[in-house]
């Protein structure tokens, strides 16, 4: 099989397994590459390997199974390589040219898996030259986009595994609040949406792009679950001062009607008596109206 079938096929089973489209369909896509030998090169250049290990967290248990069978065996494959190919790099020792022969296969990769460049932090479909409409309905493609904006904010991934992690997130919201035109449907996208734009919770980003937090749970999580760390700490903290203040102890005050309001000329005064003087001086009285609230005092 040639590299290009390779990436075509990787393409159809992206599109398959964030369009929704039956196991069925999937199971037959990773049927036709049991055959294939699988390459270091090849696996970097398709990403196949990237959109197949996805769907080893597939709800399908064929599914699954499948994925985990197939990218198991591309592991073994890669590994036989060097031992069974003439052009793995020679030992330093039989030539001076050794070193430029070929690059040690972590730098490749490293190459292959370089950070995205220029500003993380404005990163969105436009600046990556995205193709987001990929659904075939105006409003979910708009909502594909959105998503991609959300993950993409300060993230070095590659647009291709930003772009399949987005379609995964809008099919998930789309089987859980259908149809496109709800409410629940469209609030629920905006809301994802600036959980993930938000600054101080980077980690929610990054846990759903590695796939920790699955598409599924992303989208029911609730508002409580979508803070980050640092804001459910916070919150924590004005709680327990809320309440402290709370169960401290007020000063019991009275309502005198015989007092009259200097200011507005009302008498619902209230009033509560304290000795700040000496014990034979007579106690101050501290009085605020209750209808304009001024304050005084005598003794």
């Amino acid at each position: 099989m040639e590299p290009k079938d390779v990436e075509e096929r990787a393409k159809q089973l992206a599109k398959a397994a964030t369009g929704g489209d039956p196991p069925a369909t999937i199971l037959q896509m990773l049927e036709g590459l049991k055959g294939w030998t699988a390459t270091e090169k090849v696996l970097r250049q398709t990403k196949i390997g990237v959109h197949v290990n996805k769907l080893r967290q597939n709800p399908d248990a064929a599914v699954a199974r499948q994925a985990s069978s197939l990218v198991n065996k591309w592991k073994t494959d890669v590994k036989k390589a060097p031992a069974n190919s003439a052009t793995s790099s020679p030992a330093p020792a039989k030539s001076t040219n050794s070193a430029a022969a070929s690059p040690a296969p972590s730098q490749q990769a490293q190459k292959t898996k370089a950070p995205h460049q220029g500003d993380l932090e404005k990163r969105n479909t436009i600046t990556d030259k995205v193709d987001w409409k990929v659904t075939g309905s105006a409003t979910r493609d708009a909502c594909v986009k959105l998503m991609y904006d959300g993950l993409a904010f300060m993230s070095s991934e590659p647009s291709d595994d930003i772009l399949v992690v987005a379609r995964s997130v809008e099919l998930a919201a789309f089987n859980a609040y259908q149809p496109e035109g709800s409410p629940e449907y469209r609030t629920r996208i905006r809301s994802l949406f600036q959980n993930l734009k938000n600054k101080n919770n980077p980690n929610l980003r990054h846990q759903v792009l590695v796939g920790t937090i699955a598409p599924s749970r992303f989208v029911t999580m609730t508002h409580e679950e979508l803070k980050s760390d640092k804001q459910r700490a916070e919150d924590e903290r004005l709680h327990k001062e809320n309440m402290d203040k709370a169960m401290v102890a007020q000063a019991e005050r009275s309502i005198s009607a015989s007092l009259t309001c200097g200011k507005c000329g009302q008498k619902k005064v209230s009033y509560s008596q304290a000795q700040t003087r000496s014990a034979d001086e007579p106690m101050t009285t501290f009085c605020e109206c209750t209808v304009c609230g001024n304050r005084w005092k005598f003794s």
